[in-house]
């Protein structure tokens, strides 16, 4: 039997990388495309750890904890996994976890008692990328329209419906293209990220003492100090990471040069900042707790900044909507997937 090789497809995604064929304009690209689920991250975790359903007290030992987990989980699980580690694994050019399926395929024996194990988990992989392809769409845009509540309380009621009709306009736009809107998405999503930047750093310099959190004694503390509440609070930590795969899937989007340049050069230092920024705000005003992210804004810069966000929570969708077809696409020529017809729009 003849086993299926993954082959480069042109149009697999969507979006498409710059027409410019240099790094630096590929790493831009980057910067819209494998980004923005990871970029939008700072609008719900560190408020999920102190006001979510197993929120934990804001003091001054909880609050450098929590943020030493979460720098050091962007550096460890992002930056050296992925960035550094991972992205060497590609198959032909191209990556992403069905990718990595048909390489192993190619080189493991057939009749090697672990190569169906490692389809299995490969599968199981693919499957809670489906899973957060359901779930990114929701909790982001749900999170940056949640601004307006903050800026307006009167708007409360209508949070809900707003988030429903940006979801269903989203999704009902799939079928009528997304390439000329595509452009937009990089210069949006650079603009998202220098606003992080911008925030947390004012933040920062009013509460400079946050900066200690960059020692992971302090994350270790936490845990030593409060093991229970260390370990409810890692499943609101762990959505700092969330989008981190999308690194590898679009490998062969971008390349690896551009996709490290574009995290190491400029969104690991604006999602650092932010948060930071968030921490030094709880440090000051613990009753920030209720939504840091948007009270990091001054009052006039509040609801520029709920269209901003709302708009990189609509890019981080559509790069997961594409990644979703894109894995579809791929099982199909591995024949996990039947065959389906593809519409590239």
């Amino acid at each position: 039997m003849k086993i299926p090789v993954l082959r480069k497809l042109p149009g697999i995604s969507p979006m498409q990388p710059p027409a410019r064929n240099t790094t630096m304009g590929l790493a831009v690209g980057a910067i819209g495309v494998v980004y923005g689920d990871i970029g939008t991250s700072p609008l719900y975790t560190i408020r999920e750890v102190f006001s979510g359903p197993h929120a934990i007290a804001v003091t001054h030992g909880n609050v450098l904890g929590i943020l030493s987990l979460i720098v050091w989980a962007l550096l460890i699980v992002v930056s050296l996994k992925y960035v550094v580690l991972i992205l060497q694994a590609d198959n032909n050019g191209e990556g992403g976890i069905m990718a990595l399926m048909a390489l192993v395929r190619r080189t493991v024996p057939r009749e090697s008692r672990p190569v169906g194990l490692l389809m299995l988990l490969g599968l199981f992989g693919a499957a809670l990328f489906y899973g957060d392809g359901i779930i990114t769409p929701a909790i982001s845009v749900l999170s940056a329209v949640e601004g307006l509540k903050v800026g307006t309380p009167a708007l409360a009621p209508y949070v809900i419906p707003i988030t429903l009709a940006v979801l269903c306009t989203l999704f009902l736009f799939q079928r009528r293209g997304t390439a000329r809107v595509a452009a937009a998405f990089s210069p949006i999503m650079c603009v998202w990220f220098l606003s992080l930047a911008a925030l947390g750093a004012m933040a920062i310099i009013n509460e400079p003492r946050v900066l200690r959190a960059l020692n992971p004694v302090y994350g270790i503390q936490f845990f030593g100090d409060h093991p229970r509440d260390a370990f409810l609070s890692l499943g609101a930590v762990v959505l700092a990471i969330t989008g981190g795969e999308a690194l590898y899937a679009d490998l062969g989007h971008f390349g690896k040069r551009p996709i490290r340049l574009a995290w190491f050069g400029f969104v690991l230092p604006a999602l650092l900042i932010n948060y930071f920024g968030q921490g030094a705000l709880l440090l000051h005003d613990p009753g920030a707790a209720q939504n840091p992210f948007y009270l990091l804004a001054p009052s006039w810069a509040l609801y520029p900044m709920v269209a901003l966000a709302t708009a990189a929570a609509v890019i981080a969708s559509q790069a997961v909507i594409s990644g979703a077809f894109s894995i579809t696409r791929q099982a199909m020529q591995l024949g996990y997937c039947p065959r389906l017809r593809v519409v590239h729009t």
